[in-house]
């Protein structure tokens, strides 16, 4: 948000010989001379020489200069307040959004199989479908340079800037493992102090920010303290709440400290689940009570620091919506959203056996918007076009709200320092600390 430039009014010099004016000149030194009488004498309320003044006389500007700021009142200042409430909502009430196909197409965050340059073709086709962000791993990456030239080719296309992501947790989930080298898990992490962590962090998120990458999917908040091979293993920095939420948010702050924006995964927690969403389905028996005071601890105390991103996991509790992964759960992101997140809440790679195995990618986009998903994660682009065209059909058919794909789109957007109203029609929804400290947006 632009600030208005504060500057010093200097009172007006006294005239060194007497010369003949006109009459604007005479009309200025009246009025002048009623409005400072009028900010003395007048009443809280009462209108200031800038409501007074006539439009487009040559006192306008230069009366406008004397006044200070005292002389204006406090009904100046609510006056301005209501034009703008009005103005605000004669802009919604002519606003028409976007096609709706651009802001279906808003909430995707794609992979690129054999991708790796932004001339090959899935690349031009999913730019030119106007995706929200992309996804690269090791199989889109040759070495730095490379990647660096298809991030920079991928942003020069897109109309909208675009998330462009990657999975980098250190330790054995390492995207670009043969262009970083070998890293150490959160775990052995967490045997540091957090600001070696977080330092540690900043590092990573410079190499990324200098491949182009603008999003980290990490750090895992999840609680896990058993064999260190298993799902989450670890990759979690503790099974202590307290201790996994101290240090997945220095991890989070170090990524920042870079520009890069970190992803909280995999929220409601992963760590009790007995099986791999990445197979098939897996579900936790507990309670909504002993699920807050555990593993949505770590959570909530990276969405008290600020963190813009939350990945939401594939696990269904029953005690929020049983047998539904938590990606497609209302309950699960109501859940969210009451910690106070405002950020944007994704969904982890619906590629995955827990929905893939059960619903096309096409249904678990629309029933991942409709649940509150902002931005749904899938590894093989070839399915975009496919997602988009199904949502955009379930709002024509009154299956998802309009409303709620012009919020999820919004949040994206606003992420990314775009303002949404051109395409929205909404204004920009509030931006979490961290998306701000990373140069995201300016405060707004």
């Amino acid at each position: 948000m632009r600030r208005r430039p504060r500057g010093a009014h200097s009172a007006p010099r006294p005239a060194r010989s007497v010369r003949p004016v006109g009459l604007a000149g005479a009309l200025f030194v009246v009025g002048l001379a009623v409005g400072l009488l009028g900010a003395t004498l007048a009443p809280p309320g009462s209108l200031s020489l800038s409501q007074l003044r006539t439009p487009g006389s040559p006192a306008d500007s230069a009366a406008a200069e004397v006044l200070t700021s005292g002389s204006r009142g406090a009904t100046d200042q609510s006056g301005s307040a209501t034009d703008q409430a009005s103005r605000r909502a004669a802009t919604a009430e002519s606003c028409r959004p976007a096609p709706l196909r651009r802001r279906a197409a808003q909430v995707l965050v794609v992979g690129l199989p054999d991708t790796t340059g932004a001339d090959d073709p899935l690349a031009r086709e999913v730019v030119e479908l106007g995706v929200g962000g992309v996804f690269l791993s090791e199989v889109n990456a040759v070495d730095a340079r490379q990647v660096r030239a298809l991030a920079g080719g991928l942003q020069r296309r897109s109309a909208v800037p675009l998330l462009i992501s990657t999975d980098e947790e250190l330790g054995r989930v390492s995207s670009f493992r043969d262009l970083l080298g070998p890293s150490s898990s959160a775990r052995a992490l967490a045997q540091r102090p957090t600001r070696s962590v977080r330092a540690r962090a900043r590092d990573l998120g410079d190499q990324l920010a200098d491949m182009g990458l603008t999003v980290d999917l990490a750090p895992v908040a999840d609680l896990d303290a058993g064999p260190w091979r298993g799902v989450i293993g670890d990759r979690s920095f503790s099974g202590d709440p307290v201790a996994a939420g101290e240090y997945a948010t220095a991890f989070a702050n170090g990524l920042v400290d870079a520009g890069v924006l970190p992803v909280a995964k995999h929220f409601p927690g992963h760590g009790r689940a007995p099986g791999d969403v990445h197979l098939k389905p897996s579900s936790v028996e507990v309670s909504l009570d002993e699920l807050m005071a555990t593993d949505v601890q770590p959570f909530q105390a990276m969405v008290h620091a600020g963190v813009p991103i939350v990945m939401l996991g594939h696990v269904a509790y029953d005690a929020l919506e049983p047998d539904r992964p938590a990606s497609l759960s209302n309950a699960s992101y109501s859940l969210l959203r009451d910690l106070g997140f405002t950020g944007v809440a994704m969904t982890d790679a619906l590629g995955m056996g827990a929905v893939n195995g059960r619903w096309t990618y096409s249904e678990a986009a629309v029933m991942a918007v409709r649940a509150g998903a902002d931005a749904l994660l899938a590894t093989d682009g070839r399915q975009a076009r496919a997602m988009r065209n199904a949502i955009i059909e379930a709002v024509h058919a009154g299956r998802l709200d309009d409303a709620r794909l012009n919020e999820a789109a919004a949040r994206m957007l606003t992420l990314k320092g775009v303002d949404p109203q051109a395409m929205t029609c909404l204004d920009a929804p509030p931006l979490p600390q961290m998306a701000r400290r990373a140069g995201v947006a300016a405060d707004s």
